[in-house]
This record gives C-alpha cells, structure tokens and sequence, in this order.
C-alpha cells in the first residue's frame, strides 16, 4: 500500500446542488461568471476586444519568451529524469492495479484529445509556412531553398513533439498518482498537497482550480475556432459554401450540438467509440496519402523530418542570442502556451484513461508514441505539400495564400481529390466534436471538485460555454479572427506555466514519499520472513 496523505477531504463536500448542477463552489461560479462577462463584454465591443488581446499576447510572448523556453526544457528533463529513476516502477492506483483500456484505446483516446484538430490544421500549413517564408522562417533560413526545407520539417516537429507532450505528462502523471495513489479528488488542487497540505480545500486551491478552468477553455477555443475554420475552407471548396463567419460560427452551433449528444454518452459510449473511429479515418487518410504522393520517397522523407528533428532540437531549445527572435515568440513561444493552457485538459484526461500504468511506461508512451506519430504524420503531409510546391504543382506553387486551405490545396494536386477533401473535413469534424467532448468533461470535473459522475446537464453547460467562446472569440477577432484566438491561449497559459513548475516540485515529493514508504514496507516483509 503506498502513501495515502492524511487529507480528510472528501471528493465533493463543497459542493451545493441547484438547478440539477452539482456546484463546487466557488470554482464554478467563479470561472463561469468570469467566462460569461468575458463573452458579453466581447460582444458588446468587438474591436475594443480585440485590440486589447492583441496587445496583451505581444507583450506577454516578448516579455516572457525566456521564461516559457527555459520552463518547457526543464519539464522535459524532469520527464525523462523519471523515466530513467526508480521511480518509474511505481504503478499508477498500487500494485495490483490493472489498465481498464487496452493499449490501442488508451492511445487513440490520447492522442485524439491531445492533437489531432492540430495536425489536421497544422500538418500542410506549418511546413508551408517556414518553407516559403510566408511567416518567417527559423533561423533566418533563405525562403525556398533546402535549408529552408530542412528547417521547416524540423522546426514544426519540435512544436508538436517531445516537448509539447512532457507538458501534458506532468500534469497527467501528477493527477494519476495524487488521486489513484493518494486517495485524493481527481483534479488540479490535488497535485499541490504536498506543498499546500489541506490548505488545498481551501482559497489557495479555489484559485489553482478556477485558473485551470480558463486556461483550458482559451486553449480549447483556439483549437475550436482554428477547426471550424478549416471545416469551411474545406466545404468551400467542395460545395461552394461562403467561407465567412456566419458560415464559421453555423459550423460551431452544429459541432457543439453533436458535442452534446456525445457528452450525454459518457466516456466509453461517447469520447472511446470517436476516438477509435477518428484513428482508424486518420490513419486510413495517411496511407491514402502516402501512396498518392510519393510512396517511393515515404522513408526518405521520414528520415529527412527526423534527422532534422534531432539536428534543431538542441538549437530551437535555446533562447539566447538568436537572430528570429520575433519567430521564436510568434510561433515557439505561442505553442507553449498554447500546450500549456491545454494541459489541465488533457492531463487530466490523460490521468482518467491511465490508471493501472507504471510511471515508466506513462512517460514513454505519452512522450514517445505521439511523437512518432507527429514525425510520421508530419512527413507525409509536409513533405509532399513542399514537394508540390518545388514541382510548382497547384496552388502551393506560389506559397501559402490561407493557412485554412492550405491542406485541401495539397489533396486537390492527389487523385481522388473531392473525396479526399470530404474526408479530410469529416476527420476535423470529429477531432473538433472529441476535443470539445473530452474537455467538457474535464472542465466539469474540475468544477465540480473531482467528481468524475456529475449532472448531466453541467456537463450539457460546458459543451455549450466552449462552443459560445470560440464564436466570440471569431466574432470579436473580425478579420484578424486568428489573433484573438491566439491571444486568449497566451494570456492565460504563460502565468500557468509557473503552476506547472510547482506541480513538478510537488509531484517529485509524492513519488519519492511513495517510493520511501513501499522500500520500508519490503524491508520489513523480508525482515519478518
């Protein structure tokens, strides 16, 4: 039996129940008035809105840009310090715990939650966007050229690899072994026992909780409003729908409906049947891909994206005296925080689909599995869309006129393209719905004190709240839509880091605690024996 701390706390006993919510207050309240004010304010004065965001994301990403490198590369270390450790033998709810999901499951339900609407978007236009120049390129590379190529492959791996995961295993791994180890409520307060004792219960962890509601449901929305985008782009095309906003936020209503009835469902009846689904699609586009392109190449393009992955990793990780400083903080320092405000989300996900698994087997598959995926997935969109575009091949031949379009340009160049096209929008459909399911979920979780069985219709709410963020956020962002989106994720993931910095110190002194106890406790069966 490993360490239980001696909190007497019991999941739930702040809660009132109105209305059929089970309310924790104050996090509930707090967060979701704060999130209604935000969403009225936002519509009432729109440019206001998004001057003031837009502002706001400049000076944290050139004020801040050191401190988010310097914090992210020591999550990643921490990460592998745990692997290599002793304490990487500790299994997640004790020793005779088992996994409730096979690895398959366990996988596709991670990774869904964790990126999948992200490299949809991001899979042709990120590498597109380095390569040509249209967003600046690292390292001052010359625009088009192989270097360029090479940088661009590399640099888009390292926003989507090993480092964006250490974030999400941190707090996963953190509020797994808190909940399942140590008896305490699944959610974000719990991980900073150790440092706050049962002042957790109390305003330091209200503070903690409500903080964790708003950064994942910016970063939530930025995703959001970035898939129902891309969604219109690619129905424009197909079927000619305007791509505006008032075809963008009809997108939104209709996800967060479906979102709705998956939410209803529950998570093996809702989030595990799409999730499973949207990695057997996923893959079956990949191949797809793969084959229609360049299927000749396939290895030397996983090898190209690779070795050029672990040539930067090192160089892109530093943030001193570089010359694309403005890259740095536009792109690097904005995935950040952008990963960090997603990590109460998919941490916590990650944490509910987790138990049973050793911290070592956590840590390499959350850290290592998804980035194998990201190399591959990665190499085969990027690679052929740069390859089109060298050939002066459609309409990446001149670069990259909509980072929206940018993937359906590529298919368009394949055979099957109408179709490709139409599975490519159906894939961000439901990596948009699975998203917004999973979060929801979490988000509720959080509000209601680490329940993981609360009403019905709270969980109904916070489907509802992410789809009317993301539309206001489009709405108050007009034509710079994109950068509105941006700003919320920004402003409220880079103060977040610091919370993620604790929960390391925190978490550290749980599993030693652990590990001390589960030694004394084998030292004295072997005594008595």
């Amino acid at each position: 039996m490993v360490k239980r701390y001696s909190s007497d706390h019991e999941t739930g006993e702040d809660n009132i129940q109105v209305l059929g919510l089970d309310i924790h207050n104050p996090v509930f309240i707090v967060s979701s008035s704060l999130i209604i004010a935000f969403v009225i304010a936002t519509v009432q004065f729109p440019d206001t809105a998004n001057t003031m965001l837009s502002g706001a994301r400049a000076w944290c990403l050139a004020s801040f840009d050191s401190f988010m490198m310097l914090s992210i590369n020591a999550l990643l270390l921490f990460c592998l310090a745990l692997i290599f450790s002793p304490m990487g033998s500790i299994r997640l709810g004790g020793n005779t715990a088992r996994p409730e999901f096979g690895h398959l499951s366990w996988l596709a339900m991670l990774f869904a939650a964790g990126m999948g609407i992200g490299l949809m978007f991001w899979g042709v236009a990120e590498p597109m966007a380095y390569f040509t120049g249209w967003a600046g390129t690292p390292f001052g590379a010359e625009p088009w050229s192989e270097e360029a190529a090479g940088l661009a492959m590399g640099a888009t791996v390292y926003h989507w690899g090993i480092h964006a995961w250490a974030i999400y295993a941190v707090v996963g791994l953190a509020l797994a072994f808190f909940s399942y180890n140590c008896g305490l409520p699944l959610t974000l307060r719990s991980a900073f026992y150790p440092l706050l004792g049962e002042r957790c219960w109390r305003w330091p962890g209200h503070v903690i909780d409500t903080f964790a509601v708003l950064a994942t449901i910016f970063g939530l929305a930025t995703s959001l409003g970035l898939g129902a985008s891309q969604v219109n782009a690619g129905l424009a095309m197909l079927f000619g729908l305007e791509d505006d906003l008032n075809s963008k936020l009809s997108i939104i209503i209709l996800v967060t409906f479906v979102t709705i009835l998956s939410v209803v469902r529950g998570l093996d009846g809702g989030v595990k049947v799409l999730s499973n689904a949207n990695m057997l699609l996923a893959g079956t586009l990949l191949i797809f891909v793969a084959m229609a392109g360049s299927i000749a190449q396939l290895a030397e393009w996983i090898f190209f994206t690779a070795k050029h992955y672990v040539k930067n990793i090192a160089p892109l990780s530093n943030s001193i005296g570089r010359e694309d400083t403005q890259w740095m903080r536009d792109w690097t320092v904005f995935y950040w925080a952008w990963w960090v405000s997603w990590s109460p989300f998919v941490g916590l996900f990650i944490a509910r689909i987790s138990k049973g698994r050793t911290v070592r087997e956590f840590m390499l598959a959350v850290l290592l599995v998804p980035t194998t995926v990201t190399i591959i997935w990665m190499s085969v969109f990027g690679m052929n869309a740069i390859a089109q575009a060298q050939a002066g091949i459609g309409g990446l031949a001149n670069g990259v006129s909509s980072i929206s379009l940018a993937t359906f340009q590529m298919l368009e160049n394949l055979p099957l393209a109408e179709i490709t096209t139409f599975v490519g929008v159906v894939l961000v459909l439901i990596f948009f719905i699975t998203s917004s399911d999973s979060g929801s979920l979490v988000i509720d979780s959080i509000t209601a004190g680490g329940k993981v069985d609360s009403p019905v219709p709270q969980r109904i709410f916070w489907a509802v709240i992410q789809g009317l963020i993301a539309g206001v956020l489009l709405y108050g962002g007009g034509k710079y839509a994109l950068n509105a989106l941006q700003a919320g994720t920004v402003i409220t993931g880079i103060p977040f880091t610091l919370v993620l910095l604790l929960i390391s110190i925190s978490l550290l002194k749980g599993l030693r605690a652990s590990l001390k106890e589960s030694r004394a406790k084998k030292l004295n069966t072997e005594n008595i024996a």
